[in-house]
């Protein structure tokens, strides 16, 4: 009897807990729009007509909870809908929390899972007609196909000069992580021009708006552009050095010498077996019982190294080895001089930007809608508590009450079914990669980031790969920081030819051949053994 009255207290707690989270929610005036997929969707979001657009969306429960959500119900199909605010959210006063969960069930090999933020639509675009074109403020979001792994943050911004909406897109952003729980993402805008990007309540990104180093392109275009009517004169000499017009071949230059010639004086080792072939055939090979010579050919024995030769210097007919000749100089190429007509690397003057314009603020276009529009070519994307807010604690406790339970529960299913899978290995793996995605998250990493994130996806489907890529990622990281720390090497002084090398002698210019310099060969080693030769059969 006590522990059935421990049961319902602990029931009628938690429906408490739920009641005053969720009342918070809706009777707070921060509270901009919420939506928790509870009930059918039907009626309230808007399904696009366009023929494109032939994907199912379902009301579904989330695997192995009673929680409902938005499913993306199949695969190869692109999808839209979209969901009219009933008060348009203005983005320029206070701070702006965009919030929503993700379930990829059955993983993300090639597809979106974004939204986007719509603007009212006087801009041009109606509810059953939502597509690709819509206008849109923001798109953020997971998106995964090939090379692309990332969370999207996307701000559409009009210049008020030329009067054109440009997409400026964030630099480095996080990655998506790479399993089939539930996440949340969460782009809190600042009213110091600052945003932040959280998954799963933790920092990955913050950048600025205003910054020309976070934003592609920056939201603030350059004063001054290179002036297109600009063009290069035809007399204009861009080359540092030239070949020296009085300089003359050497008289006992011989361009026809061979780089390497038979070494006199070397001797035949004592022992080298002459007569003994380096191969002999196999004596324990025997000839297949189905071997037909009349289809097959003629059998041959498969050959193996001759014994004899193991314990003597050498089998078979002996050849002087080969050495560097002395007077190999290649072709001969007149010695680089300065260009007494050098003006430089000539590139267009700088003329005033028509399109420059200075800003305080970016001036962000409101939120009238929440669409979400994507060709994925996987199914069970799960949507779910979309949420716009003012203030982040609100959001924060949302994270907690909503989404922080859910996660636990299949996070620790997952690890349960890896532990019986692979007796705990496969949770070790986990960890691993998981380490090895936020290494990859490192914004210093660039251009590189792509080649990380395609070996950890490599490295993830071949387990056996784990230690070679963690050692790949740390020479990755290790390689950028250096270069970042010391500057890349100086470039080379131009050259006229890639073979030519000047050398200052006793105050003298003399020419070498760069192939003297830099085509040497190293002295190759006797051949090794062929490998077994056979007859096979021939193909009928």
């Amino acid at each position: 009897m006590e522990e059935s009255k421990n049961k319902i207290c602990a029931q009628y707690a938690l429906l408490l807990l739920a009641c005053c989270f969720f009342s918070q929610l809706y009777a707070s005036s921060d509270a901009k729009f919420y939506e928790s997929f509870n009930e059918a969707f039907d009626g309230r979001w808007i399904v696009s007509e366009k023929e494109e657009y032939s994907g199912v969306w379902k009301h579904a429960k989330s695997e192995g909870h009673d929680d409902y959500g938005l499913l993306v119900g199949e695969k190869a199909r692109k999808y839209a809908i979209v969901k009219e605010l009933d008060n348009v959210v203005d983005l320029k006063d206070g701070t702006v929390v965009l919030q929503y969960e993700v379930r990829l069930q059955d993983g993300l090999e090639c597809g979106g899972a974004y939204l986007k933020y719509l603007r009212p639509q006087e801009a041009g675009w109606i509810a059953k007609g939502f597509d690709n074109e819509s206008p849109y403020t923001i798109m953020f979001g997971p998106d995964k196909c090939g090379a692309t792994n990332k969370v999207h943050f996307i701000l559409k911004h009009k210049n008020p000069r030329s009067g054109e909406y440009i997409e400026h897109h964030l630099k480095f952003p996080p990655s998506v992580p790479a399993d089939k729980l539930t996440h949340v993402y969460t782009a809190v805008l600042k009213p110091d021009n600052d945003v932040l990007i959280l998954v799963d309540g933790e920092e990955k990104k913050k950048a600025n708006f205003l910054s020309t180093d976070d934003f592609e392109p920056p939201l603030i275009p350059a004063e001054t552009i290179p002036d297109p009517e600009d063009k290069k004169p035809e007399d204009w000499d861009e080359r540092a050095k030239i070949p020296d017009p009085d300089a003359k071949k050497p008289d006992d230059w011989d361009e026809d010498a061979p780089m390497e010639i038979e070494d006199e004086e070397a001797e035949k080792p004592e022992g080298w077996l002459d007569d003994e072939p380096e191969e002999v055939d196999d004596p324990e090979a025997t000839k297949p019982e189905d071997w037909d010579d009349e289809e097959d050919g003629e059998w041959e024995a498969p050959k193996i190294d001759n014994p004899k030769c193991e314990a003597a210097p050498g089998c078979g007919e002996w050849k002087r080895p080969m050495k560097r000749n002395p007077a190999y100089k290649g072709k001969w190429h007149a010695p680089l001089i300065d260009n007494p007509n050098y003006k430089g690397i000539w590139k267009p003057k700088d003329i005033p930007n028509p399109d420059h314009f200075e800003l305080d603020k970016p001036n962000f276009e409101p939120i009238a809608a929440i669409g979400i529009e994507i060709w994925t070519m996987q199914d069970g994307i799960l949507f779910d508590n979309i949420l716009i807010v003012s203030d982040e604690k609100v959001a924060e406790s949302y994270r907690k009450t909503a989404w922080k339970p859910k996660f636990d529960v299949e996070k620790e299913k997952q690890r349960a079914e890896e532990e019986e899978e692979s007796g705990g290995l496969k949770g070790y793996q986990n960890v691993v990669f998981d380490l090895l995605y936020k290494v990859a998250d490192i914004p210093f990493l660039g251009k590189h980031k792509v080649k990380v994130m395609e070996l950890l996806k490599k490295a993830e489907k071949q387990p056996n790969l784990t230690v070679g890529v963690i050692v790949s990622v740390v020479v990755v990281v290790f390689s950028v920081l250096l270069k970042l720390i010391f500057g890349g090497k100086k470039q080379q002084p131009a050259r006229a030819s890639a073979e030519t090398v000047t050398e200052k002698t006793d105050g003298a210019e003399t020419s070498t051949s760069n192939s003297q310099a830099t085509d040497e060969k190293e002295e190759q080693s006797e051949d090794a053994a062929a490998a077994p030769r056979r007859r096979t059969r021939r193909e009928n």
